[in-house]
């Protein structure tokens, strides 16, 4: 069976760490995106607050099949 996938970016944050921004990211699209199949992470960034990591940044692409 052949598939055709659209992809989109999204940025996921989160105080607790990268796979949480991730899920943040793919948890909030999934209430308005269906068939998601795959995701590259294309970039991670982070907040430094006292000399600690204080918030993440992930970027995700995420792709999902047509209909």
């Amino acid at each position: 069976m052949s598939h055709c996938y659209k992809h989109i970016e999204l940025t996921g944050t989160s105080e607790k760490g990268i796979e949480d921004a991730i899920q943040t990211a793919l948890t909030k699209a999934s209430e308005s995106l269906h068939g998601m199949r795959w995701f590259e992470v294309t970039d991670t960034r982070g907040h430094i607050e006292h000399g600690r990591v204080a918030h993440w940044q992930v970027t995700l692409k995420v792709g999902f099949t047509l209909d």
